[in-house]
């Protein structure tokens, strides 16, 4: 039986592209299977870079603006960096979904512990430090290189007569040491975009900021640009954000910065209230307005209140939706990719599909039930099939009253049985003289696993509360008695 798709491409070269790419591979079905990966590394956002993003001014955009040539195939000037493509990670960031769990099912992690995990929340704890991710994704990647164009940059995917058009850059060209970017085009029947939603920093609007920022920029980062916490002792920091990063820097700044960690918060996630309430924290509003003056910045909340002197102000605010290259550009202003259904299958075309969009749904191991249920659909498998187009849209409908419009749209969150079943049913049993494998079917217990850090966590946030209030309690007590100095 042939393939619904001949040739398929896969975007990016993390968790979801190594998965999308290695369940293709094991259908024997294809003809063509490329993935474009534009860093130079396989990995996502498990990668390094010492040096971070720039702070994402309001007033500049995050969609590319490529500039494509008119003439392709093309050699020319190389195109200036996207920085968005640096990542995330700092030095001792350990992963915060439990590993047993978070492993693809093929492949479980390596029992290794950072020495900072293991004095916080013990011995044999439920993370993995970001480079025992990394090596484990590049080592389950190895097989599949051969496929893979790295330094290589989508620059536009569209459709047109039937066929996926991409125009691609790839950099490092050029004779005479001069460098040189190669633009060219390739065609594929089917492409699967797994480029991942944690590229482009999201920063709320604050009425001067901008302005600010331009004055003094070095106080202002997202928190995708920490990188250590030496870089904020004895300064004067607001965290902004109410969710896991916010409580992870919380976590790490609270004793080390001058007076109390200002957090300000619009909401909060109730389950991380022990960080919350860790000693010297002190919960602000929303920020109405940073003033600039010639002395530095100032911090005026929603209640009126005035902080002067702010050293840093750090956005734990999460991320946009990024698939510029996509043509049309799936992503809606409150943030969400419309008109896909159970965030895989373009309504209408399933020729286009993302894997790894949705979120709190247990990575990487809800990309690897995605990856294997699309590829099995495009291999054409008699298990894999979807309902009518107008169902779709139904779903999607549905949907969107449960979750509503924003990100929470793709949030699989609390409804993990339904979704897993769901990508194993449309998988279905691998075929005969392939090398898939049945995708075990969703366990209770799962769920428990993924959560086990920030269970541990808690635990630790609130060893250090105890510790500080019996710290408070005898100085108090030896002030009393004269015998404090």
């Amino acid at each position: 039986m042939a393939p619904r798709f001949q040739s398929v491409a896969v975007i990016g070269a993390g968790p979801s592209g190594i998965s999308a790419v290695k369940a293709l591979q094991e259908e024997k079905i294809f003809q063509t299977i490329r993935l474009f990966e534009r860093r130079g590394h396989v990995g996502g956002t498990w990668q390094y870079d010492e040096i971070p993003d720039l702070f994402p001014s309001q007033e500049s955009s995050s969609e590319q603006d490529p500039k494509i040539p008119s003439r392709l195939p093309l050699l020319k000037s190389p195109s200036p960096e996207d920085v968005t493509s640096r990542t995330a990670i700092y030095e001792g960031l350990d992963s915060n979904v439990g590993a047993k769990v978070m492993a693809f099912t093929h492949t479980p992690f390596p029992d290794i512990n950072s020495a900072s995990s293991t004095r916080h929340l013990g011995r044999s704890n439920a993370t993995r430090p970001f480079r025992v991710v990394r090596k484990y994704l590049e080592d389950i990647f190895q097989d599949y290189l051969h496929l893979a164009s790295l330094n290589t940059t989508v620059e536009r995917a569209e459709k047109r007569d039937q066929k996926w058009i991409l125009t691609l850059r790839q950099s490092g060209h050029g004779d005479d040491g001069i460098p040189k970017d190669y633009w060219w085009e390739e065609q594929f029947d089917a492409v699967i975009v797994a480029s991942g939603h944690y590229s482009v920093p999201f920063v709320p609007f604050v009425p001067g900021l901008d302005a600010s920022f331009k004055r003094h920029p070095t106080v202002f980062e997202h928190s995708k640009a920490f990188r250590k916490a030496d870089d904020y002792v004895n300064k004067r920091v607001v965290v902004v954000g109410g969710s896991v990063s916010a409580a992870d820097l919380v976590a790490d700044l609270h004793a080390i910065v001058k007076g109390p960690l200002e957090l300000s918060q619009r909401g909060k996630n109730e389950a991380l209230q022990s960080a919350w309430d860790l000693p010297n924290v002190n919960i602000r509003p929303t920020i109405k307005e940073i003033q600039s003056t010639e002395k530095g910045i100032n911090v005026v909340f929603s209640d009126n209140s005035l902080l002067e002197g702010v050293d840093k102000v750090l956005f734990a605010t999460g991320y946009k939706l990024s698939y510029p290259f996509l043509v049309p550009n799936p992503v809606t202003p409150n943030n969400r990719a419309a008109g896909f259904y159970q965030h895989i299958f373009k309504i209408g075309d399933p020729s286009l599909a993302l894997v790894g969009q949705v979120r709190a749904a247990i990575s990487f191991r809800v990309y690897e039930y995605q990856a294997v249920a699309v590829a099995r659909y495009f291999a054409g498998r008699n298990a894999a099939s979807l309902p009518t187009p107008q169902k779709q849209d139904l779903w999607e409908v549905q949907r969107l009253q449960y979750k509503g419009h924003t990100a929470l749209f793709h949030e699989v969150k609390p409804d993990f049985k339904e979704y897993f079943d769901f990508l194993r049913d449309l998988a279905g049993p691998p075929a005969p003289g392939t090398d898939g494998y049945t995708l075990p079917p969703w366990e209770d217990r799962w769920a428990e696993q993924g959560f086990e850090i920030l269970q541990q966590k808690d635990k630790y946030w609130k060893s250090l509360q105890r510790a500080a209030d019996g710290l408070g309690a005898v100085t108090a007590k030896l002030a009393a008695s004269g015998r404090l100095v």
